[in-house]
């Protein structure tokens, strides 16, 4: 098993920590908020990676706050990660990716285009 307390955790917010409502915020999911809350009090640095901007962000930060779920960056690259690779990329750096939206390579070789 992966030592947690070194992991870098990147967690979408629609459809992952509380249900899919956009704009709106769906119901929480609670279970998986309180294990980001014990991974993070291990040492597991989380950032936040969701397609929101301005108030909806600002929302989604609040509404996670609420839960007592916080995160060491919200839609950027953590600062040790932007040092080591000279700037900051579109993408996310993280070891765990949390989407409701992902799948693992060998899951995509599976997918079916509709014709």
């Amino acid at each position: 098993m992966m030592d947690e307390r070194a992991l870098i955790i990147a967690v979408d917010f629609d459809g992952t920590l509380c249900s899919d409502n956009y704009p709106e915020i769906g119901t929480a999911n609670e279970t998986l908020i309180r294990r980001l809350i014990e991974y993070r009090q291990r040492g597991s640095r989380l950032i936040l990676w969701t397609c929101r901007r301005g108030i909806y962000l600002e929302a989604a930060v609040d509404y996670c706050s609420y839960y007592g779920l916080y995160f060491d960056a919200v839609n950027e690259n953590l600062p040790e990660i932007v040092e080591r690779f000279g700037g900051d990329s579109r993408k996310i750096y993280a070891d765990i990716y949390i989407d409701d939206r992902c799948s693992k390579p060998w899951e995509a070789l599976a997918i079916r285009h509709p014709a």
